[in-house]
């Protein structure tokens, strides 16, 4: 069994500076100290964009200065608040899938992450264009039938809530024409919309999560302007088995945890 760490969202500015009423360098740095505690043992990790608010050189420098206390690789992937040169120049080891886009592939023992860039530059709305589409083709005909699971940061499809619905990805059905009939697809990780959700999706399974800064609420009626919550932030431990996907979503800054009276069950 192989666990992977699943982080999205962190929306990093520079050290020091409060967005939407919190720190988000002090929530990326609690959530880095408890995989560091619990989660060592991880095969790598994957931030699902959004990986800083306004694209700045700081903000990437304090998103280096944590994933480099991992002991394992950490990805990161591009989403609409991300500047892909900055990304670069900060993290010069950011995938590249020969075209500029902040693709790749990552080979386990028996299975392959395929990590792909939704990016559309100055639009919150995600776009897989015809030379990505062309690069996932190509993976995905290599690879056969070898299972597969994806990364990637804008949803390709409604989740039900519409102020996150009208930023999606602009040609989902471009996606779907490439990722179908393709039974080796074992499931989809995407962040974008800061809420926990799951479910499949022509036939693949997927989720999300809330991320580690401020998130969106349950709301089913909202088209504009985004609203924002201080639900609590979360990242995902997945575990691949050859006939499982298991995806905890971990709550890291809650301490509700009672202490268990002797002589009781859960």
């Amino acid at each position: 069994m192989t666990k992977l760490i699943h982080i999205t969202d962190p929306h990093l500015v520079p050290r020091g500076e409060i967005l939407h009423g919190l720190d988000p360098h002090a929530r990326l740095k609690a959530c880095v100290d408890d995989i560091l505690e619990h989660h060592g043992d991880a095969r790598c990790a994957v931030i699902t964009g959004d990986l800083a608010h306004r694209g700045e050189a700081g903000a990437y420098e304090a998103l280096r200065a944590q994933i480099d206390r991992l002991p394992f690789p950490c990805f990161t992937l591009v989403g609409n608040h991300d500047i892909r040169s900055l990304l670069r120049a900060a993290l010069p080891g950011t995938l590249n899938d020969g075209n500029g886009f902040v693709q790749g592939r990552l080979d386990l023992d028996d299975a392959s992450l395929l990590m792909l860039d939704t990016l559309d530059e100055g639009h919150n709305g995600g776009l897989y264009c015809p030379q990505r589409q062309a690069w996932l083709s190509r993976e995905l005909d290599r690879l056969g039938d070898r299972p597969v699971y994806l990364f990637m940061h804008h949803p390709p499809f409604d989740i039900g809530i519409p102020c996150l619905d009208r930023m999606s990805l602009a040609n989902p059905g471009d996606f779907a024409r490439i990722t179908a009939g393709r039974s080796h697809l074992r499931h989809l990780f995407f962040g974008h919309v800061h809420r926990p959700v799951c479910g499949s999706w022509r036939g693949i399974p997927y989720s999300t999560m809330r991320g580690l800064n401020h998130q969106v609420p349950f709301d089913l009626h909202t088209v504009s302007p985004v609203p924002k919550s201080h639900e609590p932030p979360a990242y995902a431990v997945v575990f691949l088995a050859h006939d499982q996907v298991t995806v905890h979503f971990h709550d890291y800054l809650d301490r509700s945890t009672l202490p268990r009276a002797a002589g009781v069950r859960p």
